[in-house]
């Protein structure tokens, strides 16, 4: 009996050794991003936003339909989030999003988050690998912390590096995705599905509890104030003005969507480098390059794809994330951010 003990001790242990380790979300170590405050400091302004932890359910099982079928549901104005990934799109919309917040989905064998934070109007993607992103319930600086079920490492969208947790100080891996209209999405991807309302859970998806975005109105008007306190603010725009805002280790930036709209292409110098944000009026959107040897890009010859922007100059420059956010929650996670507001713009 004690030698079949035996055996069966060292064959557990031999399993419990052969099984792998749970995988985690990719991370970046160190981030690529500005860290402006500690992350006690995070900690410590990480407010409770009412639901608790998965009270705000994400998509983890999400269903798709073709453009036309969505057209039933969605006006050609309404907004959407759009992800192009290896020769295939998909489009989620605000209305479905502003309930759930985070679709965990994915494209050629590719796992990926879609994330939506309504309080400071930001969608931004991320690779999650074998895990899933969810919604903590908490908030700093009126931004979704989200966490992913692997490690329960916490991570405000907006910073995409974890401040609690075993990945904390580690950034996430993200993916570009484009706040756009339906009509301009389909318009540029004709071949696009767009996230089913059959969610598995019951909301209503043609109301949003914070006002509209077609037409513009209640939370969503730029002059109206915000919910949750903030680490830093700034009264060089209206709250909830549209930025578009990229950064690097080296530094954040941000430039009006006016500005950009009428200038076509904003150089800029942030960290000791060069950039160029180039207007897509199509998505009315902006493209962000590392443009280090400041070459000058030729406005009439961009060309914009599925893949984004080209031509004109912009071949072997390397292209860097961008989102549009709100500009009081841009300013509070990003204080030192250079805000670029046209050639008239205030010092």
């Amino acid at each position: 009996m004690k030698g079949a003990h035996s055996i069966l001790v060292t064959l557990t242990a031999l399993l419990l050794s052969a099984s792998p380790a749970v995988a985690g979300v990719p991370s970046v170590d160190p981030p690529e991003v500005p860290v402006a405050h500690t992350l006690e400091a995070f900690r410590q302004a990480v407010r409770s936003g009412g639901p608790g932890k998965d009270g705000i359910p994400s998509i983890d099982r999400p269903r798709f339909h073709s453009a036309d079928a969505a057209d039933a549901m969605l006006d050609d104005h309404d907004k959407v989030v759009g992800l192009y990934l290896d020769g295939e799109a998909r489009a989620y919309p605000q209305r479905i999003l502003v309930w759930h917040e985070i679709v965990n989905d994915e494209l050629q064998g590719k796992p990926v988050s879609i994330t939506y934070c309504p309080l400071t109007g930001t969608a931004l993607g991320f690779h999650r690998g074998d895990t899933e992103l969810g919604v903590s319930g908490r908030l700093v600086n009126s931004n979704l912390v989200m966490y992913d079920r692997a490690t329960d490492s916490e991570w405000p969208q907006m910073l995409g590096v974890a401040i609690d947790g075993p990945l904390a100080g580690q950034g996430l891996e993200e993916v570009r995705v484009i706040w756009t209209t339906w009509g301009a999405w389909k318009a540029r991807y004709p071949e696009t599905r767009a996230l089913s309302p059959e969610t598995g859970h019951v909301r209503n998806y043609r109301r949003d509890p914070y006002g509209s975005y077609n037409p513009m109105s209640g939370y969503y008007l730029p002059e109206s104030s915000r919910l949750f306190p903030v680490m830093a603010e700034s009264q060089r725009l209206p709250p909830k003005a549209a930025v578009l805002g990229f950064r690097t280790a080296a530094g954040a930036a941000a430039v009006t969507m006016p500005a950009l709209r009428d200038e076509a292409v904003v150089d800029l110098a942030v960290g000791g480098s060069h950039y160029s944000v180039i207007h897509d009026a199509e998505l009315d959107t902006g493209w962000v390059v590392h443009n280090p040897r400041r070459r000058e890009l030729r406005v009439e010859d961009l060309q914009f794809g599925p893949r984004g922007v080209s031509g004109g100059g912009t071949e072997g420059l390397t292209a860097v994330n961008a989102f549009e956010a709100m500009w009081f929650a841009w300013k509070a996670f990003y204080p030192d951010t250079l805000l670029y507001q046209g050639e008239e713009q205030r010092p």
